[in-house]
């Protein structure tokens, strides 16, 4: 009796590791001593599109699983100008060093309040070009 409940689990933790988006513009297999941020900045994706994107990470980006394959961005959606959040840094900071206006930097960045305070130091945002609406 005991064995169809751990058959289920782990058929469906190899589906979770092996499971690729169709729409993947960009994809990573994770490894030992990966971290969302970590990921994030080496390869150009918001901490925020990298969560969204892949609906199975939890918020504390504590599950990450060796070998599990994450999708870095949605074909047509994917934002790979990126910066990271330093000491500092406000959004209308962020914004004019990238050219842009608050509302674009907020909506490819919606994991960032309209009062911009909670930008968390360490996480990697999208900065977009002009007009670009990704996430």
């Amino acid at each position: 009796m005991w064995f169809a409940p751990i058959f289920a689990l782990l058929f469906t933790t190899v589906l979770n590791l092996s499971a690729a988006q169709s729409d993947c513009a960009r994809e990573h297999t994770v490894v030992a001593g990966d971290t969302c941020n970590g990921i994030s900045a080496a390869l150009n994706v918001s901490t925020f599109q990298l969560a969204h994107v892949n609906t199975v990470i939890d918020a504390a980006c504590d599950n990450l699983q060796i070998g599990q394959v994450l999708c870095l961005g949605i074909i047509g959606q994917d934002c790979n100008a990126t910066d990271i959040v330093v000491s500092g840094d406000s959004c209308g900071a962020i914004a004019l060093a990238n050219d842009i206006d608050l509302a674009t930097l907020l909506v490819n960045n919606r994991n960032v309040n309209s009062a911009c305070s909670n930008l968390l130091i360490g996480t990697v945002r999208n900065a977009p070009l002009t007009g670009l609406a990704s996430n």
